[in-house]
C-alpha cells in the first residue's frame, strides 16, 4: 500500500495498471491458460451468439442482417415462446428458492451427523442429480396405465376410478416435473454447502455463546451464514442457472413437444429452433435473452446474499 501511494502521483491510472501487471507477471503467466480457455469457450461464444441473434441464419446460407427482427418476432409473435417463458418462470419460482433452501437445510442437518453416516447420506442425496435412472423411476411411478405405482394405489384407496395420464395430461405434467426437479435439486450446490459448513471455525461458536447467542437459529444467522457467503453465492448461481435451464427432465418425462406445450421451457424452445429446425439466428436470440435474464437474476441474488448476517 505504501508503494502504491508513493508511485501513483507520478503515474496515470493506465501506467500504474501496466506497472502492476509487469511487476506480477509471473502470476499472470500462471492464470493465462485458464483465461485463454475462458475467453475462447465462454466470452467468445456469447459474443458470437449476440452477433448471430441479429442475423437470419439457417446454417446452409450466408447470414443476412435483420437487426432486431428476431427479438421482435420472439417477443410479439411467438406464442409458444411466451408459453415457454411462463412455464420456465413457474419452474424457477418454485424449484429455485425451494431447491436452494432445501439443499442448505439438508446440508446443515447432515453436517451434524457422525463422519461415516454424513458421508453415506451425502452420496445418497447427491446421487439422483447425476443419475439418469431418476427419470426411469419416476416414469414408472407416474405411468398412465392401471399398473403404475401412483395410479394403482390411488385406485385401491378409492381416490380415483380410472387411471390418470400424469405425463400426458396438461393439467398434471407440470406438477410432476416440479416434483422430480426438486428431488434432483441436491446437486453441486448441496456439496458446496457441505464443504462450507465443514470449513466454519468451531471456535467462533464458542465465542458467539459468550457474546450472547442463545439458540441454533441465532448461531446460524450470525456465525454460520456469514462464514459461508462464497458457498451461498455459488449455490445461488447454480440454483438460478439450473432452474432456468430445465429441459432434459421435461423431455424425458413428458416427451417433446409436451401436450399443448404444457411443460415447454425456454431451453426446449431453444433446442427446437437450434437443433431441429437449424434456424440459428432465431435460436441465438433466445439464448441471448436467457443469458441476460440469468445474469440479472444472479446480480440481484448476490446483492441480497452479501447482506446476510450484517
Amino acid at each position: 500500500m505504501a508503494e502504491k501511494t508513493k508511485t501513483m502521483p507520478n503515474m496515470s491510472k493506465w501506467q500504474y495498471t501496466k506497472y502492476e501487471i509487469r511487476k506480477n507477471r509471473q502470476l499472470y503467466y500462471m492464470i493465462a491458460p485458464f483465461l485463454t480457455f475462458f475467453l475462447v469457450f465462454t466470452i467468445l461464444p456469447v459474443l458470437i451468439a449476440i452477433y448471430y441473434s441479429l442475423m437470419e441464419y439457417n446454417v446452409l446460407e450466408s447470414p443476412k442482417l435483420v437487426w432486431f427482427e428476431n427479438y421482435k418476432t420472439l417477443l410479439l409473435d411467438d406464442s409458444i415462446f411466451l408459453t415457454s417463458i411462463k412455464n420456465t418462470f413457474i419452474l424457477a419460482l418454485i424449484i429455485g428458492p425451494f431447491g436452494y433452501v432445501f439443499s442448505f437445510l439438508m446440508a446443515w442437518l447432515i453436517n451434524e451427523l457422525p463422519r461415516v453416516l454424513r458421508t453415506i447420506l451425502t452420496v445418497v442425496f447427491y446421487a439422483p442429480s447425476i443419475s439418469g435412472n431418476a427419470y426411469v423411476v419416476f416414469t414408472q411411478l407416474f405411468s398412465g396405465d392401471p399398473y403404475g405405482f401412483v395410479n394403482s394405489h390411488l385406485m385401491n384407496w378409492g381416490f380415483i376410478s380410472e387411471p390418470v395420464l400424469w405425463l400426458k395430461n396438461a393439467d398434471y405434467m407440470m406438477a410432476v416435473v416440479i416434483l422430480v426437479s426438486l428431488w434432483m435439486s441436491l446437486g453441486v450446490g448441496f456439496l458446496s454447502f457441505i464443504a462450507g459448513l465443514q470449513g466454519v471455525d468451531r471456535a467462533q461458536y464458542e465465542a458467539g455463546e459468550i457474546d450472547g447467542i442463545r439458540n441454533r437459529w441465532q448461531e446460524l444467522w450470525y456465525i454460520t451464514l456469514p462464514n459461508m457467503k462464497p458457498q451461498l453465492m455459488f449455490g445461488a448461481v447454480m440454483s438460478i442457472t439450473g432452474s432456468l435451464s430445465v429441459a432434459d427432465v421435461t423431455v424425458a418425462l413428458c416427451g417433446f413437444p409436451s401436450t399443448n406445450y404444457a411443460a415447454h421451457t425456454i431451453i426446449n424452445h431453444l433446442n427446437d429452433y437450434g437443433i431441429i429446425r437449424l434456424e440459428m439466428g432465431y435460436a441465438c436470440s433466445i439464448a441471448v435473452l436467457l443469458f441476460f435474464l440469468m445474469l440479472w437474476l444472479n446480480i440481484v441474488i448476490q446483492k441480497w446474499i452479501r447482506k446476510v448476517g450484517t
